[in-house]
């Protein structure tokens, strides 16, 4: 007779396995950064949310006082929305900014590690028309990873605007 724990009956589910490369960033992260608004400290916050259809991302980006922002500093936070588009077969990241900007990222590529995950954004609202942006994540270790921000000018290539390195909390 074969013995098989109960443990070992679990399977995860095809609806579990799709999201497996972004269940890696649940949970609360602090980070540092440094780019255009000069050098920051970082908190999120990615959590399940509706019946883990969703992933919503809350950021807060405090940025100390330098000569870029006037030496005044600069609290900038957004909420985020990460959903599955089985039609684009594709993860989207949905982005709501304090400055008014809302960014539509389509995933551009996951490596086949899963340990690189790009966005490309698709419509970016209220910023002139032709802007671009990307969002990629590297993945380092269980505990660690660092997420890269560059915009486009229209016809012009990605340039870094920030690069914040995350740590589990």
């Amino acid at each position: 007779m074969l013995f098989v724990p109960v443990i070992g009956l679990a399977q995860t589910t095809k609806r579990d396995s799709l999201w497996l490369p972004m269940n890696y960033f649940i949970g609360k992260w602090q980070g540092e950064g440094k780019g255009e608004p000069g050098a920051g400290k970082y908190e999120r916050t990615y959590q399940w949310i509706m019946n883990k259809r969703y992933i919503q991302v809350n950021n807060r980006s405090t940025y100390l006082p330098a000569a870029v922002n006037k030496n005044k500093g600069e609290v900038h936070e957004d909420i985020g929305y990460i959903s599955y588009d089985g039609g684009k077969k594709s993860f989207m990241l949905r982005q709501f900014h304090t400055e008014g900007f809302v960014n539509q990222y389509k995933q551009d590529h996951i490596s086949a590690d899963k340990k690189i995950i790009v966005f490309v954004s698709e419509s970016i609202e209220n910023i002139p028309a032709g802007y671009r942006a990307r969002e990629t994540y590297t993945i380092h270790d269980k505990d660690n990873f660092t997420e890269t921000f560059e915009i486009a000018e229209p016809g012009k290539a990605f340039e870094l605007y920030t690069e914040t390195h995350q740590k589990r909390q």
